[in-house]
């Protein structure tokens, strides 16, 4: 099968590539608007839901792992977005806290995401956006694996 234009490219593959380009945009937005990264994004969402926690849970709820997290740690804690502290009943121990610059960037980035600006002409149109929401959600939520001949488990089939 030879493909001209995106047009003739099976949904799935035009998923697949769509949530690439939105991933691209998100995090050329959370750099250049809020100077986080995806990760330090989850970090701060994390902290400011939980309070202050051991770095190794934090690395478990973020789903990194700790020597991962260090360098994002270090990265907002340079910033001023988080601090270490000391644990109160174990001096050993360090904790990861949120601070007030945090909670303050987080919040910015908070209400630019529920004022959930469209991301093109289609979904600025709310019946559009109702069915692409309604399909969206059918994929991520699906259990089932597509099924027949050349579907090969993969969403679009072999095309993808």
């Amino acid at each position: 099968m030879h493909l001209v234009t995106l047009h003739d490219v099976p949904i799935g593959r035009l998923l697949v590539v769509a949530g690439h380009v939105v991933s691209q945009r998100w995090n050329r937005l959370l750099a250049e608007q809020f100077n986080l990264t995806q990760a330090g994004m989850v970090t701060l969402m994390t902290l400011d839901k939980h309070g202050a926690l051991p770095h190794g849970e934090v690395a478990q709820r973020c789903f990194v792992r700790p020597a991962t997290l260090t360098g994002i740690i270090d990265t907002l804690e340079r910033d001023g977005l988080v601090e270490r502290q000391r644990d109160e009943s174990d001096r050993r121990s360090i904790r990861l806290a949120i601070t007030d610059a945090g909670r303050a960037r987080l919040g910015a980035l908070t209400s630019l995401i529920q004022s959930n600006p469209p991301l093109t002409s289609v979904d600025a149109d709310p019946a559009k956006a109702a069915v692409i929401r309604e399909f969206l959600l059918e994929v991520i939520g699906s259990a089932e694996e597509p099924s027949g001949p050349g579907r090969a488990g993969l969403p679009g089939g072999p095309a993808c």
